[in-house]
């Protein structure tokens, strides 16, 4: 590494919990410093938390658009080097692609857009500008899902044939969005989430880890979405039956009105040599099933990994490694690529979501609702 790469951050001012998160996991291996943002709409916000952060007040803007047009003007080796939005998903669309049009790369929350139109839109956008783009689908970070991802692609549990994905959480059982919450209050407005209320907040999750973990796209789906919450009208939760690709078959289950429930994420996959499971919640351990030998429990920098797991596994064996680290893993490969960039190498397979992730949970989202509406008809992604 020959520096640190500098971030620029849109959104994540006071009271946002994705924004610190971002921050954080960016940091933890050293390769990017946070040097300017503009964190809020309202401009004295902005700055306020831009102050608050320790940052120069020079670098702490009232808009996006300030930011990245007065960061431009600055010289190369002071002004940012990619762009960091952990917004709504309203506001994901028009950053992205004012900061790429303008030479910044970009790390972007997800889902990517508010809409399939505009995901599309960026795509284009993207490829025109010659800059990167990371979508931060977190999960695909933790080193025990590169291990899973591994050994189904060498082969190790044969011939795919089952897979069921659950992501359940009960914080939205109540009608939480009417005392002012602002994390709820947003996810449950179309103007501000999109079509998808639990679909795009917790159910692209899903979707992207099946597709990551199995190296295999949702062919079609079949789906029941359910409002519970009072005065709702997006979906807080979803039943859906998935075939991939192969013919392999399985089901979706994500729910934000599961009572109890906290970050439940798992998955299951079964093939014609070996299974495998693993849960969000315990994310230390990915059990495996094997038709002719014993139950096997690989654990972060344990025994038995692929060097694909390894390559991420920051502490030794028996140190919990979970949610921030697998965030952070999604910079690092990206922050890598940058550099690369930046020093004329090139990066064969950069292992990092991107926009092509993107576009593929707009079009599980699309076609979940329209599966819905017609009564959990089949519908092509």
């Amino acid at each position: 590494m020959t520096r640190k790469l500098r971030m620029g951050m849109v959104g994540g001012g006071a009271g946002s919990f994705i924004g610190g998160v971002h921050r954080k996991a960016a940091a933890i291996d050293g390769m990017i410093d946070l040097v300017c943002g503009a964190f809020s709409s309202n401009a004295e916000k902005s700055i306020a938390s831009g102050k608050d952060l320790n940052l120069d007040e020079s670098r702490c803007y009232g808009t996006f658009e300030e930011m990245i047009l007065k960061e431009k003007e600055l010289p190369e080796d002071i002004r940012m080097d990619f762009v960091a939005i952990v917004t709504p998903n309203h506001m994901h669309f028009s950053p992205a692609k004012f900061a790429l049009e303008n030479g910044f790369h970009v790390v972007c929350d997800k889902p990517v857009t508010l809409s399939l139109e505009e995901a599309i839109e960026l795509e284009t956008v993207i490829q025109k500008s010659g800059k990167l783009f990371a979508l931060t689908h977190n999960y695909t970070g933790n080193s025990l899902v590169k291990q899973a991802r591994a050994m189904i692609a060498k082969g190790e549990l044969g011939e795919i044939r089952k897979i069921q994905a659950q992501y359940l959480q009960g914080w939205l059982s109540t009608d939480l969005e009417s005392t002012g919450q602002k994390q709820a209050a947003w996810r449950v407005d179309p103007k501000k989430s999109g079509i998808g209320g639990a679909l795009g907040d917790i159910g692209t999750h899903a979707e992207n880890l099946i597709e990551y973990i199995t190296n295999l796209k949702i062919d079609e789906i079949a789906a029941d979405l359910g409002v519970f919450g009072k005065g709702r009208v997006l979906d807080d939760d979803a039943n859906m039956l998935i075939r991939m690709e192969n013919g392999a078959k399985g089901s979706i289950s994500i729910s934000q009105i599961a009572l109890g429930e906290e970050n439940n994420l798992s998955i299951r996959v079964y093939g014609t040599k070996g299974s495998l499971e693993w849960h969000q919640e315990n994310p230390n351990e990915l059990i495996t099933r094997w038709l002719d030998q014993p139950k096997k429990i690989y654990t972060p920098n344990g025994a038995g990994l692929h060097a694909e797991a390894l390559e991420v596994s920051r502490i030794p064996a028996g140190h919990p490694e979970g949610y921030l680290e697998a965030f952070a893993t999604i910079y690092k490969n990206f922050a890598t690529h940058v550099l690369a960039v930046n020093n004329n190498k090139e990066i064969a397979k950069p292992d990092y979501p991107g926009i092509e992730d993107g576009v593929r949970g707009l079009k599980f989202i699309y076609a979940a609702v329209e599966s819905s509406k017609e009564n959990a008809v089949w519908k092509k992604i």
